[in-house]
């Protein structure tokens, strides 16, 4: 059973930006932690093009749309409301928070993998999938090309269009820099790949490798521990269920230990 306090006076790296911190810290909080907010990824939608406008505008001729992240869906329903569409494609997601802000939106889920990772979405997917269905596939400028691919190789046809660019927050890179060199971070928590080559791109830039090896990491799925793993970085916990909640109790687990 886990400790009510077993992050008691831990100071977490909170990864993610206002928007989407408070529940994460929320959790942290619970358990006793203290969370430093530090917005390691950040997202801004592309100036939007003809090919997507196309796409918008002719969105009935699409079986499925597929949103893989909550940002993914708030983007695309900046360039269009919602009530604008009489008409929409089956909505396929990848994962719980995805599917929430969709049911937000007043649409349905009709493909929930049973787990949060693109290699379970296309294996459990592709059963849903005629040949010749045509799919709208939204991503962000970093997102692999794996589901794509795959569903192309079954047969489909996909319409994969970057929506959104994934940065690195500017005035995030002084305030890790900081807190790292006087060691105030405890535990680092990455929720991507993505945040963490922009943990490491502070790290090598301002020569903080020593401040590191003290700190309990924690990580959400198989591709982030792999980028992890690259940069030579130890994986203290890393849960089979892919959610914030269950990183943060299994890191507490390896505390426990």
């Amino acid at each position: 059973m886990i400790k009510p306090l077993g992050l008691k006076d831990k100071k977490v790296l909170v990864p993610r930006g206002a928007g989407q911190a408070k529940s994460f810290s929320q959790l942290v909080e619970k358990y006793g932690g203290i969370s430093i907010e530090i917005p390691l990824i950040a997202f801004r939608p592309i100036e939007i093009n003809q090919r997507l406008q196309t796409a918008i505008n002719e969105i009935d001729t699409y079986d499925w749309i597929i949103f893989t992240s909550n940002v993914t869906v708030d983007t695309f329903f900046s360039f269009k409301n919602i009530e604008e569409f009489e008409t929409f494609p089956k909505v396929a997601v990848i994962g719980t928070k995805t599917e929430e802000v969709i049911k937000d939106k007043g649409l349905k889920a009709e493909f929930v993998p049973s787990a949060y990772v693109a290699e379970v979405f296309v294996e459990e997917f592709l059963p849903h999938v005629a040949q010749g269905s045509k799919i709208l596939l939204p991503k962000g400028n970093l997102a692999r090309e794996y589901i794509s691919r795959s569903l192309i190789r079954h047969g489909a046809h996909v319409d994969e269009m970057v929506i959104y660019e994934t940065y690195m927050p500017n005035e995030s890179l002084e305030k890790l820099a900081n807190m790292l060199s006087a060691d105030e971070l405890d535990i680092l928590m990455f929720t991507s790949p993505s945040t963490v080559d922009h943990f490491m791109s502070v790290v090598k830039e301002y020569k903080l490798e020593s401040h590191i090896r003290n700190c309990v990491i924690g990580c959400i799925g198989p591709v982030t521990e792999k980028k992890l793993q690259a940069y030579g970085l130890p994986i203290h916990a890393s849960p089979k269920e892919y959610t914030v909640k269950e990183m943060v109790k299994s890191t507490i687990e390896y505390l426990e230990k």
